[in-house]
């Protein structure tokens, strides 16, 4: 595509389309992409770029894989899509059975659904009718973590960090929740009874109202990239049963590897009465997201009142999407993925260690496949961005987190450019 082209493209796009948080008055400059090969993404112009972010998380092998592009077409040879109302199939029927038998062995019931922020709305309203079920109908309240991000629709905006978060802008709209502090014991070590001292308290004075406590484990994503000790996990399910409510993991971002565990509740000893799957569980390939409950749950909410679980997304078990995920994680489970995740965290430890000497940086931080630059003042996303494009890498950075979350098939030698890019643009930003 000629230069012309490009920019035509470009102007097309500015003209019509709306990209996620993006202003439609003044829109920054984005990239065509006309194809996505392994770890590289082709632009309109001919330059490749790096994937450092796997589109956001969820391409954990790469783009155009063999295997994934072949558990589509078969599928789509025989269906594309039906509803799940009254009917099923194969393909959710096995990966059902393949995410119960791959999670903690309560987790016996799989609710599919269209996406990650639909996972956590499925699961928020799991959690109010099993206590309405049960006839204690004013346990409605959540408590969730400060610094947590669980999704842009409503139920899970409530339940995002409404001072430091992205929807504090839609506060005096949503149900209002409980917050409490957010785990400070780095990982790898024990916490104290000081860690948990916010999150009994509330508990302790709101243990009527409150139906579920939900976290990210083990790392807080969106709402930081903060890393914390998986024994948080451990002594919050102590703290949820002695106050009898549930738990809730969001997984969206941390399932099938990314934190150097399959999930990152098998960091700990503490299963959660609820847990999100979604992003990588397709392999970037279709929406999908899947909410694994208890028999607590599923039958105290099928024996209440309504006697079902009032939740039904058009497109639930999308065969394709379903196809798809079955390719994925089995594919996923035949690599060495735990050595491949361990290589990158070593990869991105050593590339991005220079940034820590800098002057603006606050803290340079990796845990399994994720590595974080924090920066004292928040990027600008129209100078940042396209002096990444430059170095030709593709890292999407937010607020004052410069970040890579890479495709396990990535290798040392495109790592080694993806971390020198980062660091030399973080530098670049300090006027150094």
């Amino acid at each position: 595509m000629s230069e012309d082209a490009f920019a035509a493209l470009q102007a097309r796009d500015r003209a019509l389309l709306w990209h996620p948080y993006a202003s439609a008055l003044d829109a920054p400059e984005v990239f065509p992409v006309t194809r996505a090969s392994g770890v590289r993404l082709t632009l309109a112009d001919g330059r490749e770029l790096i994937d450092g972010m796997a589109s956001w998380w969820c391409a954990i092998h790469g783009y155009n894989h063999p295997t994934l592009n072949a558990a589509v077409r078969a599928q789509l040879d025989d269906m594309a899509h039906v509803m799940f109302g009254g009917l099923t199939h194969a393909p959710a029927v096995e990966l059902a059975e393949l995410l119960a038998a791959l999670t903690p062995d309560s987790l016996n019931r799989v609710f599919f659904s269209d996406s990650g922020s639909v996972a956590v709305e499925v699961a928020l309203k799991m959690a109010l009718q099993y206590w309405h079920s049960r006839g204690k109908p004013g346990k409605q309240k959540l408590v969730a973590l400060r610094n947590g991000y669980h999704g842009d629709t409503f139920g899970a905006m409530s339940v995002c960090d409404p001072v430091t978060g992205m929807h504090h802008l839609f506060g005096d709209a949503l149900p209002a929740q409980l917050f409490a502090a957010a785990p400070t014991c780095p990982p790898g070590t024990q916490c104290g009874d000081e860690d948990m001292a916010d999150m009994r308290a509330l508990l302790a004075e709101h243990a009527d109202e409150v139906a579920a406590v939900i976290v990210e484990p083990v790392v807080q994503g969106a709402g930081g990239m903060r890393f914390y000790s998986a024994d948080y996990l451990v002594r919050l399910r102590a703290l949820c049963d002695e106050y009898d409510t549930l738990l809730i993991y969001d997984e969206i971002a941390t399932g099938f590897g990314r934190t150097g565990e399959l999930f990152a509740l098998d960091h700990a000893d503490a299963v959660p009465d609820i847990l999100c799957l979604g992003k990588a569980l397709t392999g970037g390939y279709m929406t999908l997201a899947a909410t694994l409950c208890n028999g607590r749950v599923s039958h105290g909410i099928s024996s209440g009142e309504a006697g079902a679980f009032m939740h039904g997304p058009t497109f639930m078990a999308n065969p394709l999407a379903c196809s798809v995920a079955l390719a994925s994680v089995r594919l996923l489970l035949e690599q060495p993925w735990q050595d491949n995740v361990r290589r990158i965290e070593a990869d991105l430890a050593s590339g991005l260690a220079p940034a820590a000497g800098l002057p603006h940086v606050t803290n340079v931080r990796t845990l399994g496949a994720i590595g974080v630059i924090e920066l004292a003042e928040p990027v600008d996303m129209r100078t940042v961005q396209p002096l990444f494009v430059e170095r030709g890498v593709w890292v999407r950075p937010f607020g004052r987190l410069v970040y890579a979350m890479p495709p396990y098939i990535t290798g040392s030698a495109d790592l080694a450019t993806l971390t020198a890019a980062m660091v030399d643009v973080v530098a670049t930003l300090g006027g150094n």
